[in-house]
This record gives C-alpha cells, structure tokens and sequence, in this order.
C-alpha cells in the first residue's frame, strides 16, 4: 500500500482532500499539523514561519509515523513546501507518493480568511508561497476542482 502526502500551502485543501481520500482508501489520516509542537503552533499563530531547523524534529516525527505506516499505508497531510523536506520524508521508504494542491492566492487568501480555529491563517501565507518548491518529485493537481473530482484525481495518482 502506498504512503500518500497530500501536499501543498495553508488553504489548499490538504486536510479535506486528504480525509476524503484517506477514508476511500481505506487507511488511516494523519494531519501533520497535529506533530507540531504547542510552541511551533503558537510560533505560526502569529504569523511567523518555522525555519529549518525548528521544522526538522517536525519532519523526523513524520518520517517516523510513515515508516510506521508501510505495510499499511496512510494518507497525510503535510505542507511538505521545500524538496529537501519531502526527501526527509521520503528517507528510505520506497512507496511516498506526493500531491500537491495550488490554487492561485486569491482563492487561498479567501479560505484561510473564512477558516475558524487554525493557528495557520492567512498571515503565513506569503512566506509559504515563496517557499514552494514544485519539481518532478510530485504530481500537482488544481485544488480550485471540486473536492469530489480532487479526490477521484488523487486516487489515480495514488494508485
């Protein structure tokens, strides 16, 4: 079974798309969100962005739960921003599949607008933009598609 990142900036979709196609898998979800620290969540609370060296025990408790995951599979969502931290995902496990969901910032400034009770809001979304590196190592679908038609296109991609 396959370890599936649904990947991509704060307002994209990762945790919907994720649930949706987690449970139509028939594996475990995990919010990479809940990994993070109380002390990096208050950090991005107010709008600043974690550096490397504050995301990598962030990124080694993933790296950890995938490789927990391999004869099962998972679906995770996880900003997953930099090449670099998809390799420290990635690590030794052969199966990793990355997703990435891009909308243009009018549509994610709008959702992390109307978004209630998440310490990640709109006031991170310029360093997350700048941050994202698109590359081979993934297969980018539009998240402005209906939930439906973004969870059938992860599905394939997944599978």
């Amino acid at each position: 079974m396959k370890l599936v990142v649904i990947m991509g900036v704060a307002g994209s979709g990762k945790s919907t798309v994720g649930r949706r196609l987690a449970r139509e898998l028939g594996v475990e979800f995990v919010d990479a969100d809940d990994l993070h620290t109380d002390a990096a969540k208050e950090r991005m609370h107010q709008g600043l962005p974690l550096d490397d060296a504050m995301r990598r025990p962030w990124l080694d408790r993933l790296h950890a739960l995938l490789a927990a995951h391999e004869g099962t599979g998972v679906v995770a969502a996880c900003s997953a921003l930099k090449h670099s931290y998809r390799d420290e995902l990635t690590g030794d496990l052969p199966d990793v599949v990355f997703l990435c969901l891009v909308a243009p910032r009018a549509v994610l400034e709008s959702r992390l607008e109307h978004r209630k009770g998440h310490f990640a809001g709109p006031n991170l979304l310029d360093s997350q933009l700048a941050t994202l590196e698109l590359g081979d190592d993934m297969t980018v679908l539009d998240a402005t598609r209906s939930v439906d038609d973004l969870v059938a296109a992860a599905r394939a991609a997944a599978t």
